[in-house]
């Protein structure tokens, strides 16, 4: 399953992360450096196993099962909040 920002979304990084601007809302969205690394990798193509697996790499104090967890609560997340849609 891969993952794109809504057509109404736009997305720009900053020094500490990602802003997400909601344009049919009105909305904006900031993402801390995680997010930021977990949102990029899911519009990059990779899949949820994958991006978890990213995330272990860059906090491999993490168990496995933790990062996995992160990245779907996070994908819920944005999904509820209208920001992606599966590709």
């Amino acid at each position: 399953m891969t993952f794109a920002l809504r057509r109404h979304v736009s997305a720009t990084d900053t020094d500490h992360g990602m802003v997400l601007l909601d344009e049919a809302g009105g909305r904006y969205w900031q993402l801390n450096s995680t997010g930021a690394l977990i949102l990029r990798s899911l519009l990059d193509g990779a899949t949820p196993q994958q991006t978890a697996q990213r995330l272990g790499e860059r906090y491999p104090a993490l168990p496995a099962e933790r990062t996995a967890g992160d990245v779907a609560s996070f994908i819920r997340t944005l999904t509820e909040a209208r920001l992606v849609v599966s590709a």
